[in-house]
This record gives C-alpha cells, sequence and structure tokens, in this order.
C-alpha cells in the first residue's frame, strides 16, 4: 500500500512539473530566473592545453597509405551477393574521403553520418547512421533494382557515395557544432561538374544538426536563399533550454536568430501532440511560417495538403533543404526515436511527398535525424528510416532524368491496364 501511495505522490508530480518542464523548450519562459548561487560558476572552463582538446577533429596521417588517385573507393569484394555479406556502407556504395575524391568521381550524392546526441535528454541517436548503413538487407544483389513506382534507380542513374562521419566532441554539442558544419559545407561547396553540386545528405543524430546543416548550405548559396521543408512531431524553435543555446529542441530558433533562414522560408510539416502553446504559434505567424499540423491533415486529408506543400515549396526561395525528423511517423512505424508521439504519418504517406519534393522542387540537401535504434528492438525503425532516404535519392534521380512532372508513376507499373 505504502508503495502504492509513493507511486502516486510521484506520478502526479511529474504531471504537475511537465507543463513547467516545457516552458524551458518553449519559445518564452514566464518562470523565475533561478539565479547561481553564490560562489557557483556558471560554467567549468575547458582545458585548452590538454594534448587530446581537439583531437576528436584531428585527421590521421594519410601520407603513410598506399599512393592512390583521387575518386570513390569500392569496399566490396564481390559484385553479386546479400548486402549482409558486405562492408556496411550506405546503400553498400563506395567511400570518398575528400572532396577531391567527390569530384574525381563525379559524385552526384554525399551521404554522411554525424553521430551527436548531447542535444537530447534520450540518448541513441548516435547509432542512427551506422543502423542505417546496416538496414540494406535485401539490397545489393548485383542487379538493377528500380523504385516500383517509377521504374528509377537512384543507385544506376547517380553517383552516390558514403562521405564518412562528421567530427564531433562526444562530450560537446556547442563545440561540435562548427565541425559539422564545415564537413557538410566541404561536400556541398564542391562541384563535381560546372555548375552542380554535390547533393548532402545527413543521417544523423538529433535533430540539433538542422543548425549546422543547414547553415552550411546558406555557406554555399547564401543567407536567407535556402528554405527549410520541416517534418517533425514538434516545432523544435524553443528559445530557452537550461543556459543552452542549442539542442534538439532549439534549431529553428537559432536559424532566425542568427539570419540564416527567415521564418516565412519555413514549412512545418506533420506538428501535434500537447506542445507548443498559444504564444509559440503566434510568434511562428509573426515570423511567417507556413504549417501543417496534423489536425490540417485529420481535417483535410493528406493528399489535398500534400499538394499544397509542394506548391508552397515552389513558391519560395530558389533553393531547399528538408529536415525529416523520423518521428514524423507515427510509432507504430518508428518506436526507435528518443522523443515518440502517437498520431503521425504512415509511411505511404511520408514516402510519396519526399519523393516528389525531390523531383518537383529544388532541393538542395536533406537531413534524417533522431533514428535511435536500440530503443527498438525490432528492425522497423531503421527500415523505414533506410527506405525515407532512398525516396529522397529516387526523387533527386527523376529530376536528373526530366521526371518532373506532378506525381510522376511509371505506366507500366501504376496499373496493368495502362
Amino acid at each position: 500500500m505504502k508503495k502504492s501511495i509513493n507511486f502516486l505522490v510521484f506520478a502526479l508530480t511529474v504531471c504537475v512539473a511537465l507543463p513547467a518542464s516545457a516552458q524551458y523548450l518553449g519559445h518564452e519562459y514566464e518562470g523565475s530566473v533561478a539565479p547561481i548561487r553564490e560562489g557557483e560558476e556558471p560554467v567549468i572552463p575547458l582545458d585548452t592545453k590538454d594534448p587530446s582538446y581537439n583531437s576528436w577533429q584531428t585527421l590521421r596521417d594519410f601520407s603513410k597509405d598506399p599512393k592512390r588517385e583521387p575518386g570513390p573507393i569500392n569496399l566490396q569484394k564481390y559484385d553479386f551477393g546479400m548486402s549482409y555479406n558486405a562492408i556496411p556502407t550506405f546503400f553498400n556504395q563506395p567511400v570518398a574521403l575528400t572532396p577531391e575524391d567527390l569530384v574525381a568521381g563525379k559524385v552526384d550524392v554525399a551521404i554522411m553520418g554525424a553521430v551527436p546526441d548531447m542535444g537530447t535528454g534520450m540518448r541513441g541517436a548516435a547509432h542512427g547512421p551506422n543502423a542505417v548503413r546496416n538496414s540494406q538487407v535485401y539490397g545489393g544483389y548485383g542487379m538493377r533494382q528500380p523504385h516500383l513506382h517509377t521504374m528509377v534507380d537512384p543507385l544506376e542513374d547517380m553517383v552516390v557515395v558514403d562521405y564518412g562521419n562528421a567530427p564531433i566532441d562526444i562530450m560537446s554539442m556547442e563545440r561540435s557544432v562548427h565541425a559539422i558544419r564545415s564537413f557538410v559545407r566541404s561536400a556541398a561547396e564542391v562541384e563535381s561538374e560546372p555548375g552542380k553540386h554535390v547533393f548532402p545528405i545527413i543521417v544523423g543524430g538529433d535533430h540539433s544538426l538542422m543548425y549546422p546543416d543547414v547553415a552550411a548550405l546558406t555557406d554555399v548559396y547564401g543567407k536567407g536563399n535556402v528554405g527549410v521543408i520541416h517534418f517533425d512531431a514538434h516545432y523544435d524553435a524553443g528559445k530557452y533550454m537550461m543556459g543552452h543555446l542549442i539542442g534538439h529542441g532549439m534549431p529553428v530558433y537559432r536559424l532566425i536568430e542568427e539570419g540564416l533562414v527567415p521564418g516565412k522560408n519555413f514549412i512545418q510539416v506533420g506538428l501535434r501532440g500537447y506542445y507548443p502553446d498559444e504564444k509559440a504559434f503566434e510568434w511562428m505567424r509573426e515570423q511567417g511560417f507556413r504549417y501543417h499540423t496534423m489536425a490540417d491533415i485529420e481535417k483535410r486529408g493528406f493528399p489535398a495538403v500534400m499538394e499544397e506543400v509542394i506548391k508552397e515549396a515552389q513558391d519560395g526561395p530558389e533553393y531547399l533543404f528538408i529536415s525529416f525528423d523520423i518521428d514524423t511517423l507515427d510509432p507504430a512505424f518508428v518506436p526507435g526515436t528518443g522523443t515518440p508521439e502517437p498520431g503521425g504519418l504512415t509511411p505511404r504517406e511520408a514516402f510519396p511527398i519526399v519523393r516528389r519534393l525531390c523531383a518537383e522542387s529544388n532541393v538542395v540537401g536533406f537531413e534524417l535525424v533522431e533514428l535511435a535504434p536500440m530503443l527498438d528492438p525490432t528492425y522497423v525503425s531503421a527500415m523505414n528510416a533506410n527506405r525515407i532516404i532512398k525516396e529522397c535519392m529516387t526523387g533527386m534521380a527523376m529530376r536528373k532524368k526530366g521526371l518532373t512532372e506532378p506525381h510522376y508513376l511509371s505506366p507500366l507499373t501504376e496499373h496493368h491496364k495502362n
């Protein structure tokens, strides 16, 4: 009986505390400021004289490697076989180590991992990139594998490489963001052909990544010239987070605050749950956000909302970036994420909108974040993450082939009477 009472008290305490705690992540925190206690340092300084201070971003000595010509490196031994018999890379593709490899290989798409998960209270997203690398269990048979809806094979119609992982300080998101930004920029600024930039796909990692990933593209394409299509259960425009200026609930605010992306260049899809509050939505409207909550989708139906989102994407800045938080999908399809929220999109809804956006608009970069595979004892979360990325690449390949008409489907495979 005593245990039951103690549990009830604990549960009530949590329920009462949750609204106040949520405000820490909100746009406007109205609580009293907790003072720094007398004699307390707000931050323990870093030891910059520590020999390992920058070891996490120090490249190894490549001069000891055998000499080679620049270009992608194929790590696979066999032409034909199951992908789980291969050395794991993104979609079993060759590896590129340097920008020179991207140029020499005339690379279209560079997929890279970024593993920080310090910006979220629930750890585990650091394992996202390698889960995706290992999720291609039925790919790589050594034969053409086109997307059934479009008869386009992105791995045949484009040059795709694994660009490795961005350097991070596993103890500090604040120190990592600049290194990640530089790493993403090192791929995005490469022109593999005159006027054609490499398309970066970043696999996270928590949603703090949106800030350095988008910032890297504004470095290439200019401040204010990049729009963000943000798929998420949460708005991620929090201003306060216990003194931190970057975290997985804050990247949208950071991008706006620093003048990198104006609010009118954001389109948000999939918001739901019990957060944020009215003041946050009022702020979003003041900034010019265009947003489509799950309430909008429930009321009008997903096909109507999809068409509006695509139209909005085409009526904005010249360049677009897609930020896809895997918790956009309902937890039934992705239990492996740190902040699941019931009532989300289904894969059958998410796949076509990602594919169409990448085919029908000028998307120049993509990220998939918040996959935490260790929270899912099954294969389903990594599988759906894999497919979201593959849909993006299919759309990119369609655009390269000129298949940009609205909702293009192969007449051969759509219906037997076509």
